[in-house]
């Protein structure tokens, strides 16, 4: 196992497998969105309580399970990067922390659009969107440790550790409907239960849903190579890849 981990973490190895999953990713992230967002937004039912601005949810909710996703994947690539040294872990985790930071956002914006007609306001104090706000915050932070430090090293390791403490914020998020009284709804999206919605709703967020994670994959594994020839750059096996490319 632990053999496979660090062949896993060779950046030339995962340079070359990563090329030949990259395709296939960005084709199910686009054909899994656009028939998601096709669907839900033009041939769902509308909502009995809500009409049509609970569309919103086909982005509100993949957006926010990413947001959340993401952060775990750091914190799990910080711990390998911590225990393990291994390179290409690290800059997975350099290159999540933009794209989680921005779901976090789209997922807040969105939530305060949907909101507005369902609770009459853009915001309010509530458990889930503060613990959502201050996973923005964990992401700024991230962000701004690993550009804070002269040494790369450095930056990288309090990065790590700041996204492996702050993952305790996941749970919050996920269970702060439950803990506290909120405004914020109860999860209507849930894989592994019956679905709380009309089949004909449901399917068109889970195909959002996929289409975000799979869009997710392929930003990783595409900005993760770009940082590795960037890194990598003085290697011999890069300067003759860029050498076949000329």
């Amino acid at each position: 196992m632990w053999a496979f981990i660090h062949k896993f973490g060779s950046p030339k190895w995962f340079y070359g497998i990563s090329a030949r999953l990259l395709p296939w990713c960005w084709f199910l992230a686009v054909a899994l969105i656009l028939v998601g967002s096709i669907w839900g937004l033009a041939f769902a039912p509308a909502d009995y309580q809500q009409g049509d601005s609970f569309r919103i949810i086909y982005v509100h909710v993949p957006a926010a399970f990413l947001a959340q996703s993401i952060f775990v994947s750091m914190a799990v690539a910080a711990l390998v990067f911590m225990v393990w040294k291994i390179k290409v872990a690290d800059m997975a985790a350099a290159v999540m922390a933009p794209l989680g930071a921005a779901m976090t956002f789209v997922a807040l914006f969105t939530g305060s659009v949907w909101g507005m007609p369902t609770w009459g306001t853009w915001w309010i104090w509530d458990a889930r969107l503060t613990s959502m706000l201050i996973l923005l915050f964990l992401y700024v932070g991230v962000i701004a440790l690993r550009g804070a430090f002269t040494s790369r090293d450095s930056g990288a390791r309090a990065a790590s550790v700041l996204s492996m403490v702050g993952v305790i914020n996941i749970p919050v998020i996920k269970y702060s409907v439950d803990w506290w009284y909120t405004l914020h709804q109860p999860a209507t999206f849930s894989i592994a239960s019956r679905p709380s919605m009309p089949v004909e709703m449901w399917w068109p967020l889970l195909l959002m849903v996929l289409g975000f994670y799979a869009f997710f994959i392929a930003i990783t594994l595409m900005r993760t190579r770009n940082e590795i020839l960037r890194r990598e750059a003085g290697k011999h096996w890069v300067r003759e890849l860029a050498a076949g490319d000329a």
